[in-house]
């Protein structure tokens, strides 16, 4: 995928080639997404947290390569046994934890972070309009992979889309429009910042 624009990290934090910093963003990204997992709302089977709002803004802040390989350190992270995702290490651990019923909304970060990062990166991430349908596309493949995965474990003659879909939908809304307000807004800012990058 080839980027038309800079992305937000690469304008915060200069130094679009430079290993270092990549590492420390992806370490960062991954202790971010680790806490959001934490932060939760009990519910059965999908814990709510504010973790696909921090997946959806890795993926545009970081942009795609540097989004999914935060995402996917993350994942790594999990798989050794760390209890990094939500309900772990009481509902399961490494493997187990993603092969259970939140596992397909955990592969669906990954493809979420390359979509919402290969859209920041044509400067969907500028406009409020625009990061919403991209916060959307983003949303709507956690989804697709998730429901999709939730109904294979725990089978289709279950209320899969009460249970993984239909809950969490006003608390996407509110995601959605708070990204459509800070990412613009932080975009404005940066412009208007007269420090040397």
């Amino acid at each position: 995928m080839h980027s038309n624009h800079s992305t937000l990290a690469q304008q915060i934090i200069p130094g679009h080639a430079s290993l270092t910093r990549n590492i420390m963003l992806a370490i960062g990204g991954s202790l971010l997404l680790w806490a959001s997992a934490k932060l939760q709302v009990p519910f059965y089977p999908v814990p709510m947290t504010m973790q696909t709002f921090v997946v959806l803004m890795i993926g545009t802040v970081y942009g795609w390569r540097l989004g999914v390989a935060t995402v996917g350190l993350y994942l790594l992270e999990g798989a050794l046994g760390l209890p990094v995702f939500a309900g772990t290490p009481e509902k399961g651990i490494g493997l187990a934890y993603i092969v259970g019923p939140t596992g397909g909304y955990l592969v669906g970060y990954l493809v979420a972070a390359a979509v919402t990062g290969a859209l920041a990166g044509i400067g969907w991430d500028r406009r409020a309009s625009t990061t919403i349908l991209s916060m959307l596309a983003g949303t709507a493949v956690i989804y697709a992979s998730g429901l999709a995965w939730l109904g294979t474990v725990v089978g289709w003659d279950k209320p899969v889309l009460a249970w993984g879909l239909i809950p969490f939908l006003l608390g996407d809304v509110l995601k959605l429009a708070l990204a459509a307000a800070i990412l613009p807004l932080t975009w404005k800012l940066v412009a208007k910042d007269p420090s040397p990058r």
